[in-house]
């Protein structure tokens, strides 16, 4: 059996899950070489019924898109039914998937990195962050916490994404 996302479900969704955001980091060279950049998706837990309902609409929107949350890292090379895209130019990282278009500036070495690696670790968090406005500068410590916490890490989606650029 198979369902439509309807442009109601679709409003549904986006009312429950609330504010979503993502966030670009690097992580420090291990014995001078560099690893793939990582890109962090998650919601601040403001949606109309609250976090909690906010977190079950992400396990359902990522199951349903193909991600399955606490599953096995996905490499969306290998994965073309994956509705996922990363465009990397021009120091910004613009993600287009389903109930999500975002852009946000990196830093050159995140876009160096990103070019080198041909991919993103792309990590979608079902549980909320509240601390991780938009617009907001994130200290590394805040960031270090949330995207370390074991619990976190263990119900987000984990994908490899290839990085796109406008030449190619």
């Amino acid at each position: 059996m198979t369902t439509t996302n309807t442009a109601a479900n679709n409003a549904h969704y986006v009312a429950l899950l609330g504010t979503l955001s993502v966030i670009p980091w690097t992580s420090d060279p291990a014995d001078g070489q560099r690893n793939a950049p990582f890109l962090l998706a998650y919601s601040l837990g403001d949606g109309r019924e609250g976090p909690e309902a906010g977190a079950e609409a992400m396990r359902t929107v990522l199951s349903d898109i193909g991600l399955l949350p606490g599953g096995d890292l996905i490499d969306a090379a290998q994965a073309p039914h994956l509705p996922i895209k990363l465009l990397v130019e021009a120091g910004r990282a613009v993600l287009t998937m389903p109930y999500l278009n975002a852009q946000c500036p990196v830093p050159p070495e995140w876009e160096r990195d990103a070019r080198e690696f041909g991919q993103v670790y792309f990590l979608v968090a079902t549980l909320p962050w509240a601390e991780g406005v938009p617009g907001r500068p994130v200290a590394e410590d805040q960031l270090r916490a949330f995207a370390g916490n074991e619990e976190m890490l263990t119900s987000a989606a984990h994908c490899l994404l290839p990085v796109r650029g406008l030449r190619g």
